[in-house]
């Protein structure tokens, strides 16, 4: 019976692997060590960078917790929910379409099944701010960690006009 088990849980694995392995992710920046372990990877923090993909000209940069040990490198840890969050202008802004207030712009796991993390869009037309939301939520038992990032939409170089969010926000 233990073999039988094992053997789903190195499957289950597997596949996870094969699937974020062929998705684009994210840009790993960093990992710096937050706990020593002997025989094991340690637990690190970790900086990834991603794009927008439906704002030309904006990047955000987030930091997990990542569990090492053995169940950390098997890929079985639930992870931590504290994750922080900044976004900025690094180009001009441009919307290739309209977009819903809290469309997700990246997602990711944080355990084998319950949890996992996500990085949502708004639009605050009045002041022409796109504002950005990174939470995790689990199945069974949400939680309230979370971080928010703003950019206001502002020229780049040579560009005199900018866009407005509110124009491309749908509904």
């Amino acid at each position: 019976m233990r073999h039988w088990v094992a053997g789903i849980v190195v499957g289950l694995a597997a596949v996870l692997a094969i699937g974020t392995a062929s998705a684009e992710g994210p840009d790993e920046i960093f990992k710096k060590s937050t706990v020593w372990r002997a025989l094991t990877p340690n637990d690190k923090l970790a900086v990834y960078g991603i794009d927008d993909p439906e704002v030309e000209g904006v990047a955000c940069h987030y930091t997990v917790p990542e569990k090492g040990g053995v169940k950390g490198t098997l890929g079985l840890a639930e992870e931590r929910s504290e994750i922080s969050l900044a976004c900025r202008q690094v180009g001009p802004i441009r919307f290739k379409s309209k977009f819903e207030q809290g469309d997700v712009v990246f997602s990711e796991r944080r355990s084998l099944v319950f949890k996992k993390m996500q990085i949502v869009r708004g639009c605050d037309a009045k002041r022409n701010v796109l504002v950005y939301l990174v939470y995790s939520d689990r199945v069974i038992e949400g939680s309230p960690q979370n971080s928010t990032s703003t950019v206001p939409i502002m020229p780049w170089g040579q560009q005199t006009d900018t866009q407005r969010c509110g124009e491309f926000v749908k509904g």
